[in-house]
């Protein structure tokens, strides 16, 4: 049951079968604010009003345009709608608009509705028995076969009271909108106000929106401040899932925020111009439905040129249904399960609706029984399976839940959905800072297997390296990570004892660096030459070419014994054996415990070496905090291990 305020009725039936003058008897409100509307006698743009039911519960009410010229309109105004008035005048019964805005009603699944043969005081009771026979014959085959008929006169008061019960026990069965799920109000008008800015209505599809809530609106990704809030006239500090509402959101312009756009929550959807949905086309539809016709979509506020895209057939016929995927010209901003209407490219006529599947669906194959059968699983799905499918396409991301969001899910089911995923180990939670992400259990494997794959590879081509750098890992791997994320992937799969971390790099468990038998020679050789050589070694390039014709190979056997700490980097090419270090640092402490001082010249003498060597040395010990610089002497730096 709906729940007082979140009650929208909309009206549907043909041009000039009293629908504004209907809602003005009822409600006092005409709903006919342009001009031209008043001078015309007919609805244009879509209209609001508002009443309260009897029982006391607040309806809002869409007054739709009747003319076919206008659909789209109407259109923008039936999408939000609980229930439906559908108005037939007694004076001329079903008209082409009428069996038009029936086939939408039918197509956007609106279960819930009354009609009110209007216009009663205009026609004699025999020819009023032949209407009501017609309605009935009419109604049978629809969802509102069981709706009740209710004779009205908007001029003589006649059967109001009993048309006002009807739609309150119709509001009664209607079905609620969540509250619950991220806010989403497609905009049906945006206009501005001297010295508040621009205000967007709209029927709040779900969620609620609280004053100086940051917004986004959708397709164009604008950031939107709520500044004020109004509901049914009223100024509110939140309105919620099937009110009216105005949104006062300043610093945006009209244009940005016009018709067919979206004010959601931010995060929440992601607009896209491919969508997989499941397709019907109306029994009376003029003619089959052509693979990659163009076609005019409909859905919430938005009218978009698009082609529809068959998996299995070259067209559908009447009466059919498929799926298929609509290749829209522009983003739509949709969740699975929403209700659509297609009309023809030209002559512009309602021919078929469906729902989506996937809101933001990639490119299929034709003619695989494989994308069907998974299409059919994900339309039956429940939000566990759901949430899988979302984080499978994922493919190279971590999803929060706000991304999960998208996939048309509420935030209690999306919770409990990711609960029985983790628990089943169908999905791996990854804690980055505050913030919880997900990678299916099935992607995560993948990447493991993947990453195993690339580390051996590299361990092959480079037996003497610690392991492959991490930013290599994420360039070649993870491109779509950002570091931090990668740092935190990274980290479970070590738990899991998938790789070993090292400070910058990353390598298979029980890979340590090896060298082959003519390696371990050349290293004997060059370790014992660089021993003897003390502080005054040679240059690597000169010891590494009479042992190591390859000038790569003598690279990487430098760098090993750089990270085995072999030798000791003083300068640009200039190594030291490690002894050779050590033995010039206690000299140097020695030196500096006894005299407080050194210049370089002094080093030069206590190491017994010359000047080349002496003041890289010098330097080097400065760099690592052993010594300190003073003019153009050196003291023992303080905590260093010597004395001040």
């Amino acid at each position: 049951m709906s729940n007082p305020g979140s009650l929208i009725i909309g009206t549907a039936g043909h041009v000039d079968h009293g629908k504004t003058a209907l809602i003005k008897a009822l409600t006092g409100i005409d709903t006919d604010r342009l001009k031209i509307e008043k001078e015309r006698g007919i609805s244009i743009e879509l209209g609001y009003a508002f009443c309260r039911l009897p029982s006391g519960r607040r309806a809002g009410i869409v007054d739709v345009p009747g003319h076919e010229r206008f659909i789209k309109n109407m259109l923008a105004g039936v999408g939000g709608i609980d229930l439906v008035l559908l108005v037939i005048a007694a004076d001329e019964g079903i008209m082409p608009q009428t069996r038009e805005h029936v086939d939408i009603i039918e197509l956007l699944q609106i279960r819930q509705g009354v009609v009110a043969l209007t216009k009663v005081d205009l026609v004699d009771e025999e020819f009023l028995e032949l209407v009501r026979e017609e309605v009935r014959d009419f109604l049978q085959t629809t969802s509102l076969k069981n709706a009740p008929v209710v004779e009205v006169s908007a001029v003589t008061g006649k059967g109001l009271p009993e048309l006002l019960e009807a739609l309150d026990r119709a509001a009664a069965r209607a079905q609620t909108k969540p509250a619950a799920g991220p806010v989403r109000l497609p905009i049906d008008r945006a206009f501005t106000i001297a010295g508040f800015g621009t205000v967007v209505t709209g029927t709040l599809w779900s969620g609620v929106i609280h004053t100086n809530d940051v917004l986004e609106i959708l397709p164009s990704g604008l950031p939107a401040r709520v500044r004020s809030l109004q509901v049914h006239g009223e100024k509110v500090a939140e309105a919620r899932a099937g009110q009216r509402v105005a949104v006062n959101i300043p610093g945006i312009e009209v244009t940005e925020a016009g018709r067919g756009s979206v004010l959601v929550e931010k995060g929440a959807f992601k607009p896209a111009a491919r969508l997989d949905v499941k397709l019907s086309l109306l029994k009376d539809a003029p003619k089959a439905l052509a693979h990659r016709s163009r076609v005019r979509f409909y859905l919430g506020t938005a009218e978009i040129l698009g082609r529809v895209l068959f998996f299995d057939r070259e067209e559908l016929a009447p009466g059919e249904t498929a799926y298929a995927q609509l290749l829209l010209e522009e983003p739509a901003v949709a969740a699975r399960g929403d209700r659509f209407i297609l009309r023809s490219y030209s002559p512009m006529r309602t021919i078929g609706g469906g729902a989506v599947i996937d809101p933001a669906a990639g490119k299929h194959k034709r003619g695989r029984e494989e994308v069907i059968a998974a299409l059919a699983a994900r339309e039956k799905g429940e939000p566990g399976e759901l949430v899988a499918t979302a984080l499978k396409k994922a493919k190279n991301k971590l999803l929060t839940r706000e991304n999960l969001k998208a996939a048309g899910i509420n935030r209690e089911d999306l919770d409990g959905a990711l609960a029985g995923l983790v628990a089943a180990d169908q999905a791996l939670p990854i804690k980055i800072d505050q913030e919880e992400y997900f990678v299916s259990a099935e992607v995560f494997r993948r990447w493991g297997e993947e990453l195993k794959s690339l580390l051996a590879d590299y361990h092959r081509e480079h037996p003497l390296r610690e392991g492959l750098p991490r930013e290599e890992v994420r360039s070649r791997l993870f491109p779509a990570l950002t570091s931090r994320q990668l740092q935190a992937l990274l980290g479970v799969m070590e738990e899991r004892g998938m790789i070993k971390l090292f400070a910058q790099t990353v390598a298979l468990p029980g890979f340590s660096p090896h060298l082959n038998d003519r390696q371990q020679e050349a290293l004997a050789r060059l370790e014992q030459e660089y021993k003897k050589a003390g502080r005054q070694p040679p240059r690597w390039s000169d010891a590494a070419a009479p042992v190591l014709r390859d000038a790569e190979e003598a690279q990487e056997l430098l760098q090993y014994c750089l990270r085995r700490g072999i030798l000791v980097k003083v300068a640009d090419d200039l190594y030291f054996h490690a002894g050779a270090v050590e033995e010039a640092k206690k000299l140097l402490f020695d030196y500096l415990a006894e005299k407080g001082e050194i210049t370089v010249g002094e080093a030069r003498d206590v190491w017994q070496t010359s000047r080349k060597y002496a003041l890289p040395l010098m330097e080097y010990f400065d760099r690592n905090k052993v010594t300190k610089r003073i003019g153009d002497k050196r003291v023992m730096k303080q905590g260093s291990g010597g004395r001040d």
